[in-house]
């Protein structure tokens, strides 16, 4: 049951992430560069949901041991 809510938890980190990449992406019609982007990006914590999210859910996935 652990390895299941940790995958869910990483799964909710990871859209979380997502999403807000997508809607930041609406300052590029605004004139802002794909560098300024970069930087505006990797200043906002909530980004950096998308990452961890993806590593917690390969964590879970490859030491679960309910492989098929």
């Amino acid at each position: 049951m652990g390895y299941i809510f940790l995958f869910l938890i990483g799964f909710g980190l990871a859209v979380t992430g997502g999403v807000t990449l997508i809607a930041y992406m609406n300052f590029l019609p605004a004139g802002v560069s794909w560098g300024e982007y970069s930087l505006f990006v990797s200043g906002r914590l909530e980004c950096y949901f998308l990452p961890i999210g993806l590593l917690i859910m390969t964590f879970v996935i490859y030491t679960s041991p309910f492989k098929p």
